[in-house]
């Protein structure tokens, strides 16, 4: 019995990697949660970047909440299984009138995870539409296993590396993942997509959780750490990270400070780009 998909949902996200639109909160509760993000953004300058745009849920209450909302875990359970951890979390925001666009990629790339079962919730705390640059993905690419990738650096591209595939993309083939607030997505980890840059005049906001089961390992280095939120953990794989409980409180910042420079150490290992620029 599934929790949150139906069964013909589940076998599309077999299918073609990724499902959506899947409703997971009202958009009373997506203007709540987004009021609070703003409100951390007027407090630190500016949207988050650097280190605070990696894992902010490690810090901040009401995104630990958001990465353990029931609705979403039902989701995630509905294609990973009852057991389930928090690997990472980033904000993909972007302004309006913003250039930044992501290139075609998978995220498997460069993230050390022995296997390919991991998903990624895309959750939209703003309308994303084409108009103001929703993602993109190509239905069935994550059948063909990991593909090589190019590392640009773009300046625009919000990609850690700027990365990109080195296969031919059809993009007449590319369907655009539209979310109302509220509403997320599914993508497997293998699936080819990417994001064209804001024209429009709204901002557009989406918070991407990822998620494993705890029998994945970390292949790029000796240690890891995720935090486990539906389930048990039998594997010890990755050390647990603890929930804050408080905003910004003194031990989570510490936890997040040391869970940044590992995962920093991990993703841009082979590049002299600088971790969480």
């Amino acid at each position: 019995m599934t929790k949150l998909l139906t069964e013909a949902q589940v076998e599309s996200y077999r299918r073609d990697g990724f499902v959506a639109p899947l409703p997971v909160m009202s958009a009373e509760k997506a203007a709540e949660m987004r009021s609070k993000l703003e409100q951390v953004e007027a407090e630190s300058g500016g949207p988050l970047s650097g280190t605070l745009r990696f894992k902010p849920h490690l810090i901040y209450t009401f995104l630990d909440e958001l990465v353990r909302h029931d609705r979403i875990l039902d989701g995630v359970e509905d294609v990973l299984g009852s057991n389930l951890m928090c690997w990472a979390s980033s904000f993909f925001t972007k302004e309006a009138r913003d250039p930044s666009y992501v290139s075609w990629h998978q995220d498997s790339t460069y993230w050390g995870l022995s296997e390919p079962n991991v998903t990624t919730a895309w959750i939209a705390l703003s309308a994303s539409t084409p108009e103001n640059g929703c993602m993109r993905v190509i239905p069935g690419s994550h059948t063909i296993d990991q593909v090589p990738h190019t590392d640009t650096h773009a300046e625009s591209n919000l990609l850690s590396r700027g990365q990109v595939v080195n296969v031919e993309v059809d993009e007449s083939r590319a369907v655009d993942v539209v979310l109302q607030p509220g509403e997320m997505s599914l993508h497997h980890v293998r699936l080819i997509h990417g994001s064209e840059p804001n024209p429009s005049d709204q901002r557009r906001i989406g918070f991407a959780v990822r998620y494993i089961p705890p029998y994945v390992q970390q292949v790029n280095g000796p240690h890891d750490s995720a935090g486990l939120v539906r389930g048990e953990d039998t594997y010890g794989n990755f050390e647990h990270e603890p929930a804050p409980i408080a905003d910004r409180d003194p031990a989570a910042v510490a936890w997040h400070a040391k869970s940044a420079e590992l995962h920093g150490q991990l993703l841009y290992q082979g590049t002299e780009r600088q971790p969480f620029r």
